[in-house]
């Protein structure tokens, strides 16, 4: 089993090209960096200070990029519903180039319902259609050459656009959420499916969703899990999970040290 990081970046954490170094010196195989846009005042519960800090991560994921490193870099997750289609997948082809195509594309529809509507999301109940679609025109457009898509949501006559990533089709696209909903999702469209450790039984469903994923002929779809108490690090390795990402402060360089050598021992514990 992998171990990787989890930061929600801003401008008292430790840069990118700080970081990533210390990762892999730690035996740790990836950074993965979360979004939000905004948080806004009417949402109803108390949040980190770092969600309302949080810079864009394609930004902070390009600064560590500059970084000769076998480490993946990835979103934890980027909310699609949020995002323009046609300039995200440029965004997201863009970072595999600059990356040597080391780009993981988590994604996912979000929870906060006044934030994606700030985005134009005035239907909650739809936004994973529109996440379908929104991720389908992305993979058409840095498949083809010449690029359309005609959906419900997104809709555009054909066209061309570059760069195209490194990594063909396109970088792995794994999908956040709960099951069965984003297992389903994953096997229909991505790479792999990304639940949080406090999704309900998951320990359990990892072995549904491989069931899944065969029965739909995807045996090779993968499974990261976002894992909120490193003691459970164990339960997931042997679970079958492929990797685990656990949270780093947005903090200064000791304490983010700190953790991270916590992190290296797991990460040896389960090779």
């Amino acid at each position: 089993m992998k171990v990787g990081a989890l930061l929600f970046p801003t401008d008292y954490s430790m840069s990118g090209p700080e970081l990533v170094p210390e990762i892999e010196a730690r035996g740790l195989d990836s950074l993965f960096c979360a979004e939000h846009s905004h948080i806004p005042k009417s949402t109803d519960r108390e949040l980190p200070r770092f969600y309302y800090d949080a810079m864009d991560p394609f930004v902070y994921l390009a600064t560590a990029a500059t970084v000769p490193s076998p480490v993946l870099l990835g979103t934890g997750i980027c909310l699609v519903v949020q995002r323009d289609p046609i300039q995200t997948a440029k965004l997201v082809a863009s970072l595999d180039t600059v990356s040597g195509g080391r780009f993981v594309f988590g994604i996912g529809a979000g929870w906060n319902l006044e934030e994606m509507a700030n985005h134009g999301t005035k239907d909650p109940e739809r936004r994973f259609k529109l996440m379908r679609e929104r991720i389908e025109a992305m993979q058409t457009i840095w498949r083809e050459e010449v690029a359309e898509y005609h959906g419900e949501f997104v809709d555009f006559a054909p066209m061309e656009a570059k760069p195209k990533p490194v990594q063909k089709p396109g970088p792995p696209v794994l999908v956040g959420g709960t099951f069965p909903g984003a297992a389903k999702r994953a096997i229909r469209y991505g790479a792999g499916w990304l639940p949080r450790s406090d999704v309900p039984d998951v320990l359990e469903r990892i072995p549904e969703f491989r069931k899944m994923a065969a029965e739909e002929r995807r045996p090779d779809l993968s499974v990261t899990v976002l894992v909120l108490d490193p003691r459970e690090a164990g339960a997931f390795a042997d679970a079958g999970a492929d990797r685990i990402i656990m949270g780093i402060p947005s903090a200064e360089r000791d304490k983010t040290l700190r953790t991270l050598d916590r992190y290296a021992e797991i990460a040896a514990k389960h090779a």
